[in-house]
């Protein structure tokens, strides 16, 4: 089954700040809908863009996206 990674975007100076405080609230959302989701994590693409992200089953993706609206999205590759 394939994976889709699910990201949001964040530019500027203290997009990884912004970026690390969202994947908290990734990780409250997963734990509050008692979701089977083990992948989130930060990136930082340089120094005035950042990203968070979580990883969810290509099944589940619709309900996730409704919820919590992520800028984009991507296959995810291990």
């Amino acid at each position: 089954m394939r994976k889709l990674k699910l990201i949001w975007d964040f530019r500027g100076s203290d997009s990884k700040k912004i970026a690390e405080h969202h994947e908290i609230h990734l990780k409250e959302y997963i734990k509050l809908e008692d979701l089977n989701i083990t992948i989130t994590g930060v990136e930082e693409l340089n120094i005035n863009h950042s990203i968070a992200f979580l990883v969810v089953s290509e099944t589940g993706m619709k309900e996730i996206r409704d919820a919590l609206k992520p800028h984009r999205g991507q296959v995810y590759t291990e």
